[in-house]
């Protein structure tokens, strides 16, 4: 390919992501955001820059394993992740890698699996589950071992309604629970999503286009640059397109502040 020609997957981008923090990460396919966040626990690594995580240098052999113990990710299909055979053995797996001991691993199994209303499925095959109760499986047994901060890769393109409801309470309680904790506690949420409806849940977003960033604000700021949007293929959430015609019939501008 004529380099003068190329995009580049990632182009100056120079980001930070601070505690607790709900960030939805939107852009059509090939805009970069799957590079991004993969950058972020070290399964890519830039050509130049760096990636700094907590101060753990991304392209540094002996900070990968610490920095994939803070990082972890849930994969848009369930299946990719899901390595055991019972839905129990699933969610220890990651803890005994960790040297987690057996006790405190049965204790937390079995608050997990409740917690992810999986306690019913616990000695299943995970491959028995539904789509829906296998992307539960794939977050529970990401959240059992306590990461600093959680990257879900489109987790609900492959539910169907109910299944997609369901994720995204379970995202919206982790959300709640940072309100309770200190800030050094909390669990920094990275959302990649097509839907921006669940973008909407997010505390902030950014899009990204041919590997930069176009915006970076709360959902509803950057939701009413909607002719911008469409240039590079994304949608606003329907309250935000007709949000104009509102305007012209005289409701103005301070409808914004009954937007999400």
């Amino acid at each position: 390919m004529d380099q003068e020609n190329s995009i580049k997957a990632l182009d100056e981008i120079n980001l930070q992501f601070r505690e607790g923090e709900f960030i939805a990460l939107m852009g059509h396919n090939s805009s970069g955001k799957t590079t991004l966040v993969r950058c972020l626990n070290s399964l890519l690594q830039p050509q130049s820059g760096v990636v700094i995580v907590d101060g753990f240098f991304t392209n540094n052999e002996k900070d990968i394993l610490t920095i994939r113990r803070k990082v972890g990710m849930v994969f848009q299909n369930p299946e990719n992740q899901i390595v055991s055979t019972s839905v129990e053995r699933e969610v220890a797996f990651g803890l005994e890698n960790l040297g987690v001991p057996t006790e405190t691993i049965q204790q937390v199994v079995t608050a997990i699996l409740d917690r992810f209303q999986l306690t019913k499925y616990r000695l299943h095959p995970p491959h028995l589950l539904s789509g829906g109760e296998k992307q539960r499986l794939a977050l529970a047994s990401v959240l059992a071992m306590n990461p600093k901060y959680l990257i879900l890769d489109e987790p609900t393109s492959m539910l169907d309604p109910e299944g997609r409801r369901d994720l995204l309470n379970l995202l919206n309680e982790i959300k709640s629970d940072n309100a309770e904790k200190t800030i050094t506690e909390q669990i920094t949420i990275i959302l990649i999503t097509q839907f921006p409806e669940e973008a909407l849940l997010a505390d902030r977003l950014i899009v990204m286009e041919k590997g930069k960033v176009v915006f970076d604000d709360s959902p509803r700021i950057v939701f009413q640059n909607i002719d911008q949007l469409k240039k590079i293929g994304l949608e606003a959430p329907v309250e935000y397109e007709i949000l104009p015609l509102l305007m012209e019939r005289g409701f103005g501008v301070e409808i914004l502040k009954d937007f999400r």
